[in-house]
């Protein structure tokens, strides 16, 4: 594995089961066991200050850029793509393409266990994902969001 463009803040834990490459973490950020965290040399994946990655999470941003906002909290088995298609098959690529578009999720979100959150989306901040949610579409700040595909569950007042 190469290990290289790693830009840490202060106090940060990364559980050494956890892979993290091209990254800007910020201060106080902990990521659990058995994560995978990654960015490409063009596009830094960026996690802010005090958020938190649950145990087998997995945020590739290797194909476009991926936002984490600051105090994020993601549970375990997360799935944050900014990049999804049959990579392996040319001749399925025509009927499926691989696509490919950022992803930002906003400060103070909470996205529940199992949780899959595809290219392209943004989460506003302070949202709230339930577990087992599939989100193909972006949501504006203070929404709760579940089901396959996610749709508004309600609107937290502020």
């Amino acid at each position: 594995m190469i290990i290289s463009n790693i830009q840490l803040g202060k106090a940060v834990i990364v559980d050494p089961t956890s892979a993290i490459n091209n990254v800007i973490i910020g201060d106080g950020v902990k990521i659990a066991k058995y994560c995978s965290i990654f960015g490409s040399e063009h596009a830094l994946l960026e996690i802010g200050s005090g958020s938190y990655v649950g145990m087998f999470s997995i945020i590739n941003g290797f194909a476009a850029k991926v936002s984490i906002g600051k105090q994020v909290s993601i549970a375990q088995r997360v799935n944050i793509m900014a990049d999804s298609g049959p990579n392996a098959s040319t001749f399925m690529q025509q009927f499926y393409p691989i696509v490919t578009m950022p992803v930002k999720i906003g400060d103070h979100c909470w996205i529940g266990a199992n949780a899959i959150i595809m290219p392209g989306v943004e989460l506003g901040e302070c949202c709230v994902v339930a577990a087992n949610a599939y989100v193909d579409r972006s949501f504006p700040p203070y929404s709760v969001i579940g089901g396959t595909p996610a749709r508004l569950l309600k609107t937290i007042a502020r």
